[in-house]
């Protein structure tokens, strides 16, 4: 009987079932792979270089298994561009390919490959090979939480949004997709530590963190508490028109948690104002200026009441 691809441990830590990805351009090889992992991982199939890229971004795998030839571009190109992006570091990529040379080998490792499988594929030796990785890629992500996490309400952390950000600045300027930045900041949140004391404010963060998480559910979008009482949420391929309803989402979702807050705005609630700028970044918007912007509709959003978001687009230059 074969070994788990994961250990019990990284199992119950993991929550979830192993995302792995699959590329090739050649159906009956993905068909092939496929059942070998079908039963004990979410698997991801693309046929090219450039949907796998677009894939990693959108369902984030644990593991790529990728051929080497195909059209456009090939398995080396894509590897590299894997590698390159912000977003996806440590996404360990293993080529699939019949070259079995050592220059081919070498320029495998050199565009940050992790490990070569040799076509015709033997399962076991393929399934060996993808728990190990799979098995090193979970410690690692383990270890990146300490760093990347609030502490407080599980979030990322600021440090994380940083590089966050401007992996995704570049992405949708490259691709011309629209960009949504969402500040978000807990309206007189000074009054309620005032009132029911620290720890009970404590309990607040991580039932707004909550609340947030429920909105955003797509595996592209980040939420990250910026400091204090302030969250950030990052959209990518977001329009006004979609950011604009995240942002009534958001609301609701206050709204049915219900938090009492005698010194708030009207309602007697927790209520959040909601500061968001959106559109296709230039090469004069930088992650600075895109912060700052949205950081001005928050102050806009404060001053014309609370308990609402104010919303611009970015204008074209």
């Amino acid at each position: 009987m074969s070994a788990p691809l994961l250990s019990l441990e990284l199992q119950d830590l993991l929550g979830r079932k192993p995302r792995l990805l699959i590329v090739d351009d050649q159906p009956l090889n993905i068909q092939g792979l496929y059942r070998v992992f079908a039963d004990e991982c979410q698997v991801f199939m693309a046929t090219s270089g450039e949907q796998a890229l677009q894939l990693c971004v959108e369902r984030q795998p644990d593991l790529v298994l990728l051929d080497v030839e195909m059209p456009g571009l090939d398995g080396y190109q894509t590897c590299a561009l894997i590698c390159q992006d912000a977003q996806l570091q440590g996404l360990p990529v293993i080529f699939v390919t019949a070259h079995q040379d050592a220059d081919s080998e070498t320029r495998g490792f050199e565009c940050g490959g992790v490990d070569f499988i040799s076509k015709p594929f033997n399962p076991a030796v393929v399934r060996a090979r993808v728990r190990n990785q799979l098995q090193l890629k979970l410690q690692s992500d383990l270890l990146r939480k300490l760093v990347f996490v609030d502490g407080l309400t599980g979030l990322y952390n600021r440090r994380y949004l940083d590089e966050r950000l401007f992996s995704e600045v570049h992405r949708a300027r490259r691709n011309g997709s629209s960009l949504a930045l969402m500040m978000i900041d807990v309206d007189h949140f000074k009054r309620f530590n005032d009132r029911y004391g620290h720890q009970r404010g404590d309990d607040c963060l991580r039932a707004v963190a909550l609340a947030l998480r429920s909105v955003l559910k797509r595996p592209a979008d980040v939420v990250c508490r910026y400091g204090g009482e302030e969250f950030v949420c990052l959209l990518p391929e977001t329009d006004a028109a979609g950011a604009a309803v995240v942002a009534g989402q958001v609301a609701q979702s206050l709204e049915r948690l219900a938090i009492p807050h005698e010194d708030g705005v009207a309602a007697r609630q927790v209520s959040v104002s909601q500061g968001i700028i959106v559109g296709v970044p230039s090469q004069l918007d930088s992650p600075e200026s895109l912060l700052a912007l949205a950081d001005a509709q928050l102050y806009r959003a404060k001053q014309e009441g609370r308990k609402r978001f104010c919303l611009a687009e970015l204008q074209a230059r």
